[in-house]
């Protein structure tokens, strides 16, 4: 089952594809979590503050935008744009996963923090999902790395490179996770 906000008025079979690209793809989940975290903004203000291509930029800008994350707030040039929280659910044969905007910020983080990276080659999505919830309880001190190492059957030394590289997405988001 997938459940995300219908405010696009976009397919959800169209909403979960651009998801599923975000999730691919970290220059275009850099641009999503940025719209959403200092939005609204304009192309040239992720140009600058991100150091992508402007075409890059206008090709991700105007996806989100058909897939309904992002919207123009202001209709004259240069637009503006502002961000979807995206909260989307998916269930397979009793596994539950959520995807939320935390989550695709640490996607986006892959190309500029290898630990991330490395840990999503060994672990993929699903643990750096379950790994960002850990951090979220490292962040507020209730679990200690011993501990989510553990849980997530991770030696003391990974568990603690995992918490540390997700510990400014989980301070960042730390507000919606609750």
């Amino acid at each position: 089952m997938a459940q995300s906000p219908p405010r696009s008025g976009q397919p959800p079979i169209q909403q979960l594809q651009t998801v599923a690209d975000l999730l691919e793809t970290p220059a275009l989940a850099r641009i999503y979590a940025h719209i959403l975290q200092h939005g609204p903004v304009t192309v040239s203000d992720l140009v600058g503050k991100l150091d992508v291509p402007q075409g890059t930029a206008y090709d991700y800008v105007q996806n989100l935008e058909t897939a309904g994350l992002v919207e123009k707030t202001r209709e004259q040039r240069p637009y503006e744009y502002d961000a979807e929280s995206i909260v989307l659910t998916l269930s397979t044969d009793g596994e539950t996963q959520t995807i939320t905007p935390a989550l695709i910020a640490a996607v986006a983080r892959r190309d500029e923090d290898e630990d991330i990276d490395v840990y999503i080659e060994r672990h993929g999505l699903d643990g750096l999902a379950v790994a960002l919830e850990y951090a979220y309880e490292y962040v507020d001190g209730t679990v200690n790395h011993r501990i989510a190492a553990r849980e997530l059957d991770l030696s003391p030394l990974e568990a603690e490179i995992i918490l540390q590289a997700l510990e400014s997405v989980a301070t960042e988001y730390a507000d919606a996770a609750v």
